[in-house]
C-alpha cells in the first residue's frame, strides 16, 4: 500500500513552474499560483516561474533551457493541454521526452474522473523523462493542478514514500549517459570543455545518491559523493 515513513529524512527538489497561455499575466496567473503555494507548502523550492504563449516552438525551447540547467530537477508546465488548435503543450513536451511515463496521464484521469466525470477525456495531461529531468503537463485550470499535485506529484516527490517515489531514482535518469566517462573527476572533453570537474556534491540529489550504494553498472564502484560531475552524470 502507498504511505509515508517517518525515519527517511525528507528532500526538497528545485521544480520549475511554466504557464502555457495567450491572455494569462503574472497579475492574474492562477493556475501558476497555484503550483507554485503547493510545491513550497510541501517542502520543495520553486527555482523559476514564467509565462509562454501558445507556441510550440517557444515552449520546446523553455524546456530544453531549463533542461540544460543543472539547479532544476523537475518542470512542470499548466495549460495548452486541450483539444483546441491552439493547445500545443502536450506536442511540445513529446518533442523533449526521451521516455514517457504513460502511466501519469492515466492515473491522473481516473483522479480527474472523481471530480468532473466523463468530461475527463478532454483532458491530454502527460509526463515524461529529459536529460535527467522530470517534465510534467497538466490542463490550465487551478483545479487540475490542485488535483495533480494533491493527488499524484505530491507523494511522487516525497522521498519517504513508499513502496517506490520519483526522488529516489533522480539520480539515475540519465544513467545511460554515464558510458561517455570512466571514472571521477571528470573531463568534460565530450561536451566542449577541457577542465576537470570536481564540483562536490550538494544539494537534494546528493542526499539521494548518500543513500544508494548499489555498485555503478559501469565502473563497478559504489556510488561516490565526493564529486558531482556535469550534468549530474556520476561515471
Amino acid at each position: 500500500m502507498s504511505r509515508i515513513e517517518e525515519t527517511p529524512e525528507f528532500i526538497p527538489i528545485r521544480i520549475a513552474v511554466l504557464t502555457v497561455s495567450d491572455t494569462r499575466t503574472p497579475d492574474d496567473n492562477k493556475s501558476g499560483q497555484t503550483l507554485v503555494d503547493r510545491i513550497e507548502g510541501a517542502g520543495h523550492i520553486v527555482v523559476a516561474c514564467t509565462i509562454l504563449k501558445d507556441d510550440r516552438v517557444d515552449i520546446a525551447a523553455q524546456l530544453r533551457t531549463w533542461i540544460a540547467d543543472p539547479e532544476i530537477d523537475v518542470v512542470i508546465s499548466t495549460g495548452g493541454t486541450g483539444l483546441t488548435g491552439r493547445d500545443v503543450t502536450v506536442e511540445a513536451h513529446r518533442d523533449i521526452y526521451e521516455k514517457e511515463i504513460d502511466a501519469f496521464g492515466t492515473i491522473f484521469t481516473i483522479v480527474s474522473m472523481q471530480k468532473i466525470g466523463i468530461s475527463a477525456v478532454q483532458s491530454r495531461a502527460t509526463g515524461g523523462v529529459a536529460g535527467g529531468t522530470y517534465l510534467f503537463a497538466l490542463p490550465g485550470s487551478p483545479g487540475a493542478c490542485k488535483d495533480a499535485w494533491d493527488e499524484i506529484l505530491a507523494k511522487q516527490f516525497d522521498f519517504r514514500h513508499r513502496p517506490c517515489n520519483f526522488v529516489e531514482i533522480l539520480p539515475r535518469l540519465d544513467e545511460q549517459r554515464r558510458r561517455k566517462w570512466l571514472a571521477a573527476p571528470f573531463t568534460a572533453l565530450l561536451i566542449g570543455f577541457t577542465e576537470t570537474w570536481t564540483k562536490p556534491y550538494t544539494g537534494r540529489v546528493a542526499q539521494v545518491a548518500q543513500r544508494d550504494e548499489t555498485p555503478c553498472g559501469f565502473c563497478g564502484k559504489a556510488w561516490s559523493v565526493s564529486f558531482w560531475p556535469a550534468l549530474r552524470w556520476r561515471c
